[in-house]
């Protein structure tokens, strides 16, 4: 019976390919987009910005033209004939229970699960791994569409209270309520304009970090200045929280509170932005001490761990690319006091973590996952073996446990978590995920190959077995390449709908990632970016060549920073790519410092206000790039109007560019979801949607 009903869906595949190869579909007209003549001189080079009012996303001119937009992207897709059915299939395969590994907080342990189609994940606890769980705190119940998400949660020390930090349609903003962990009933306290911060507890009540409440109407767009710590104490009114730092002279700067586990010592962690940090520090129980500077911005990263009575473990970039572990003194904070706990290795130390008396570090080995145990000297090397090529959660705890739990993924694996003794080091599989598809029917590849410079750069391949090398296969290319971010294997349930319909699916560790450290890191960041660019291209050419794909059959997708990826590369090499989908992308490298917090991406980027950086910046925006008469690839650009992390104004003004000089028939559509965000938080039913439209598109054009 099952072969049989293999063979029908197979057959109902290739009938529906058949009726795609025939229809053509209707595009209607684009949205008239009014042009401003608005110029801005920039080092003597006048630079139009003919969309500049599309910036005003309150405007209700801009919500006109916002809907017109997504009236034709909607009347687009609504044509292609396999989206009813590719909805259909993912909303089988999602369908599947999902669950985090537990954590230990007191007498409780603690996970969050999804029967399948949950909008939101919810939070269970149980007394014992064998106990019924119970719900903790179930998101679900916050708003009627699954919008409103659980962003932060912690606990303090004695596991009494816990912080939560909840987020409105996936906006950065949170805000920050007191459970009571007993009985998980709120105790009254809101705390409002929280971004990019959670609780650090010390006594009865926690550090965090906000900003002054927005003017009416621009709380997703303007300029984030002033970040403040402010310690609150629960029971009393936010009004009357303490001011514990901020720096007047340095409107653009981030700070944030976080304390050792014995809540003996208290770090403000400054940065300027996504690259590179300061951290001062006091004792917690001394609030009239000063703040002294323990390691001096912004050249390098720091990280304390943890504390070994006085002294800090910190894990570090400075001499060391790839990062070490070194205890530092905080009395006798210079590197030539440092001892070396783990030196640096020819692998990138990912993550290092401490839990019941051990030392724990996740180290990657070309963009995959070693696991480690060690003593808290760095002694007694052992490794944790995984069960396969992927990538683990590190492992983490108090110092008076006994046990933990680590997560196991990878692209053909839809997730295993494992239960560690610490005592005896034994790892056991505790919950296998199981799905309602063959994931045995995929596999996976690593290849490496040569950017436009010879750099050796890897790339995962993954496809169904058997697959045919004969260039008429449809691919998905995906990139990011930036904020020293890495990309290690993971399972996507949407991509399994692609590879069941005979993709391939490839994505390339570009340059301007951390999947090499520092070095990699910095060789695709300021004036090196193009490296980026060129990796991702020799990518898309070598799938070419190897006969994966061909251009006509070749798609490419990224998101937020890899959106800039995608906008440069099809502006770049069009001819090279039948589909693209830049995602939430920054696409206006001369303005993107001006909204939210996208000056903290100038430590990246470089700012158009530098003359030196406005010259390469401008060589590759890629909303100043795009030239008439050019037969761009079929684009479809997704953005979301509560995006306040890389405002929607990016797609905006590029899908206005695209649709005014864009020639030939691939249509360009921008895709605005309403109620949504970044992507943090998003509910299923939307992700569902968001992975059908993007898909459907895809297949259509590459058929």
């Amino acid at each position: 019976m099952k072969k049989i009903i293999v063979f029908l869906y197979a057959l109902s595949l290739l009938a529906c390919q058949n009726r795609m190869n025939k229809k053509e579909l209707t595009l209607l007209p684009y949205p008239d987009t009014r042009k401003d003549t608005i110029t801005e001189n920039y080092f003597g080079q006048e630079v139009p910005d003919t969309y500049r009012w599309l910036e005003n996303d309150t405007a209700t001119e801009v919500a006109q033209w916002v809907d017109a937009q997504n009236e034709v992207t909607q009347n687009y897709l609504s044509q292609i004939p396999l989206r009813d059915g590719l909805r259909k299939r993912l909303t089988e395969i999602w369908d599947f229970p999902k669950y985090t590994t537990p954590f230990k907080e007191g007498e409780w342990y603690y996970f969050f699960k999804n029967d399948g189609l949950q909008n939101q994940s919810v939070l269970y606890r149980q007394r014992t791994l064998n106990d019924e769980p119970q719900v903790f705190i179930d998101p679900n119940t916050l708003s009627n569409d699954g919008t409103v998400s659980l962003g932060s949660f912690e606990f303090n020390k004695d596991h009494k209270l816990c912080a939560i930090g909840i987020a409105r349609s996936g906006s950065d903003w949170n805000e920050i309520s007191v459970l009571d962990a007993e009985t998980g009933k709120p105790l009254g306290d809101t705390l409002k304009w929280v971004k990019f911060s959670g609780a650090a507890w010390h006594g009865n009540g926690f550090y965090y970090s906000r900003y002054a409440e927005p003017s009416e109407g621009k709380a997703y767009s303007n300029q984030n200045e002033y970040m403040k710590i402010y310690y609150h104490r629960v029971g009393t009114p936010q009004s009357s929280d303490k001011l514990i730092y901020e720096d007047s002279k340095h409107p653009l700067r981030y700070f944030n509170a976080w304390l050792t586990e014995d809540e003996r010592f208290l770090f403000i962690y400054v940065s300027e932005g996504t690259s590179g940090n300061e951290i001062l520090y006091r004792e917690a129980d001394k609030p009239d001490q000063p703040f002294r500077l323990l390691f001096k911005g912004f050249e390098n990263n720091y990280a304390v761990v943890n504390n070994i009575g006085n002294q800090l473990l910190v894990q570090t970039d400075y001499g060391a690319p790839r990062y070490r572990l070194v205890l530092v003194d905080p009395a006798h904070a210079e590197p030539e006091n440092w001892k070396d706990v783990l030196p640096q290795s020819e692998d990138l130390l990912e993550n290092a973590s401490t839990c019941g008396g051990k030392l724990f570090a996740t180290y990657l080995k070309d963009a995959c996952t070693r696991l480690y145990s060690y003593r808290m000297d760095g002694t007694g090397k052992t490794e944790i073996k995984l069960p396969g090529i992927g990538t683990a959660s590190g492992i983490s705890g108090y110092a008076t446990d006994s046990e933990a739990f680590y997560f196991f993924t990878s692209f053909t694996n839809p997730g295993e978590s494992y239960h560690y003794d610490i005592a005896t080091g034994k790892s056991t599989l505790f919950r296998k995920t199981e799905v309602k598809f063959n994931t045995d029917q995929f596999e996976t590849k690593q290849v490496f190959y040569a950017s436009k410079d010879g750099t050796r750069v890897p790339m995962f391949l993954v496809y169904k077995k058997g697959l045919v090398l004969d260039g008429n296969n449809p691919a998905m290319l995906y990139g990011y390449g930036g904020f020293n971010i890495s990309l290690t294997p993971s399972f996507s349930i949407s991509r399994i709908a692609f590879l069941e319909r005979g993709g391939v699916y490839a994505l390339a560790n570009l340059r301007g990632g951390g999947e090499y450290g520092e070095e990699w890191h910095k060789a695709g960041m300021l004036g090196k970016k193009q490296n980026v660019f060129d990796d991702f291209i020799a990518a898309a050419e070598y799938l070419i060549a190897q006969k994966y794909t061909s251009s006509q059959k070749l798609a490419i997708n990224g998101g937020s920073n890899g959106g800039l990826l995608i906008g440069a590369c099809i502006t770049q090499r069009p001819d090279l790519f039948k589909v693209a989908v830049p995602a939430v992308g920054v696409l206006d490298m001369l303005r993107y410092h001006k909204f939210t917090i996208g000056w903290g991406w100038a430590v990246e980027y470089g700012s158009s206000e530098n003359k030196e950086q406005f010259n390469y910046l401008i060589k590759y925006s890629p909303l100043h790039n795009v030239k008439a008469g050019v037969n761009y690839p079929a684009t479809l650009i997704m953005t979301a109007d509560h995006d306040d992390r890389v405002v929607p104004a990016h797609s905006f003004k590029f899908a206005a560019e695209l649709q005014s000089k864009h020639t030939g028939k691939n249509p360009v559509l921008i895709r605005i979801d309403k109620k949504a965000g970044h992507g943090a938080g998003k509910p299923t039913a939307k992700l569902i949607d968001d992975a059908t439209d993007m898909w459907s598109f895809v297949l259509w054009h590459t058929r």
